[in-house]
């Protein structure tokens, strides 16, 4: 499956968070339903699905509605626009500047029974979504010793943190500690998809500015899952020539060279509506 099909047939509400993301949040103005259902629909979404999205993501409390006569227009809540600031931060500086690292790592030890399925997987979900890596049951890693705050949150709201222990070391002399990255993280699997990412947009030169809006919209949200796959390892524990290095420079010079052009022509589908 092309990455280009796997974008139009994406989740519609997914696809709405990066428009609202890209578009709404800095605008800081009411969008009228119509002009998210054709922004939407540039991306091959259905205006049925479209409208679910919406509605979804209302009830959720990200969104908030204003009736106007016959029609209806959208403003972020508050929860709204600190979740977008919060999401943008993360997306758009992911991946910029050298990561330092003193040799230390973050250890969390956490046992949960196989009979607690569901709880396994929220905890797995969530400390993998931090950055940590597991090379082994019950254990967690991470080179980045600040994030022991975020564990703790995490298993603060999972009602777990009675059960676990944490302690910062440095690697020592048994076993190899490449063999422990590579036990913790699948660094192949995420290279893979730094490849499709640079094969889909390294040669991609949209004209019209309906093209360079959708093909920002495209390239924003396929980089905005990355933040969630990639620990951001020290240079020291990555392959050599690591793809991600390649990929954040283009993201950054795309996103950079099309900004303007697409946001004059989302400019140009909310006058549409008004």
């Amino acid at each position: 499956m092309s990455r280009r099909r796997e974008v139009g047939e994406g989740s519609a509400r997914s696809l709405l968070m990066t428009i609202l993301g890209e578009f709404t949040l800095p605008f800081g103005q009411p969008v009228w339903t119509a002009t998210l259902v054709r922004a939407l629909g540039l991306v091959g979404v259905e205006e049925k699905s479209a409208r679910q999205a919406l509605a979804r993501t209302a009830a959720e409390g990200w969104l908030a509605s204003d009736r106007v006569g016959r029609r209806v227009r959208w403003m972020l809540t508050d929860a709204g626009r600190r979740l977008l600031i919060e999401g943008a931060q993360r997306i758009y500086t992911f991946g910029s500047g050298e990561q330092s690292w003193d040799g230390r790592w973050l250890v969390v030890l956490i046992s949960i029974p196989e009979s607690m399925r569901s709880l396994r997987h929220k905890l797995r979900t969530q400390l993998s979504w931090a950055g940590f890596g597991s090379p082994s049951p019950g254990v967690w890693i991470s080179p980045r010793t600040a994030v022991e705050a975020d564990a703790k949150a995490i298993l603060d709201d999972l009602d777990l943190s009675g059960k676990a222990l944490s302690f910062v070391a440095e690697y020592g002399a048994l076993g190899n500690q490449r063999d422990m990255v590579a036990a913790a993280w699948d660094l192949a699997e995420i290279e893979h998809d730094y490849e499709e990412f640079i094969a889909e947009f390294a040669d991609l030169d949209p004209r019209s500015s309906s093209d360079v809006f959708l093909a920002q919209i495209r390239l924003v949200h396929e980089w905005r899952r990355f933040p969630f796959l990639d620990p951001q390892l020290p240079q020291l524990l990555l392959p050599p020539q690591w793809s991600g290095t390649a990929a954040t420079r283009l993201f950054e010079d795309k996103h950079t060279r099309w900004r303007e052009s697409a946001r004059r022509r989302w400019s140009e589908l909310a006058a549409e509506d008004h």
